[in-house]
């Protein structure tokens, strides 16, 4: 019978890096930011190779307390990686991006996981943390993309009605982008990996929607939350600047 999923070897792994070392390598020629590419990379790699025996522990334990405390966990350090493009990083700034992630992103979460799928038991780490993964990542870069964009406006004196606006839609851009290249230009993360473990392509085709609108809700709840939390500062420093 034949294997469902192919195995990575340690070597294939190695070579898959080929890419990323020939960008570093411009980067560092370029002088564009060398270094913080490739501490990205390394802490990316540290961090998934520990997840990967973090959740073992997790599917096999089964607890509802400990899966809350994962989604706890991907919240604090999602709300804190959202400012990091932002100037200021006021313990007023994280609470606010903590409400606009948090909040949209576990109503999504709970309509996705138990009303779209019904997963059983309502916490099964299995399908609960890599959604809750999958949305707190997404509004988390679309608090980030919002925030960065409002910040400059408000510099430029813009209003704050063509701020918000301005904000909003910079935030949906690249979500926008993977609705029209989905199924036409790329396979998603997702749905490739669904049928390379064997599940019918209109099954995978099925979950990878409503991955899709799960997405962009979040990503535009989150990002009109943040930018409306913020309306008072972003006002205030645009009449600084106007």
């Amino acid at each position: 019978m034949e294997q469902a999923v192919l195995t990575i070897s340690w070597q294939g792994l190695a070579y898959a890096a080929a890419p990323t070392l020939v960008v570093l390598g411009i980067l560092w020629q370029w002088k564009a930011g060398a270094g913080t590419a490739a501490y990205a990379t390394a802490r990316m790699l540290a961090q998934l190779f520990l997840i990967g025996y973090v959740l073992v522990y997790i599917f096999e334990a089964g607890e509802p307390s400990i899966a809350l405390a994962v989604l706890g966990v991907m919240l604090f350090a999602a709300s804190w990686i959202s400012i990091r493009p932002l100037a200021e990083k006021t313990p007023q700034i994280y609470g606010r991006a903590l409400i606009a992630i948090a909040v949209p992103g576990l109503l999504v979460l709970a309509l996705v996981s138990q009303v779209v799928i019904g997963i059983d038991p309502w916490f099964a780490p299995r399908y609960l943390v890599p959604l809750a993964g999958m949305v707190f990542s997404g509004a988390m870069n679309a608090v980030s993309l919002a925030g960065e964009r409002a910040m400059a406006e408000a510099k430029r004196g813009t209003h704050y009605r063509e701020t918000r606006r301005i904000a909003l839609q910079a935030a949906l851009i690249p979500i926008t982008n993977s609705l029209f290249a989905v199924g036409l230009v790329a396979l998603p993360g997702m749905m490739t990996g669904q049928i390379l473990s064997g599940v019918s392509p209109l099954v995978a085709a099925k979950y990878q929607i409503v991955v899709m609108l799960m997405l962009f809700g979040v990503a535009g709840l989150s990002a009109s939350t943040f930018v409306v939390l913020n309306r008072a500062s972003l006002e205030r420093l645009g009449e600084e600047r106007a």
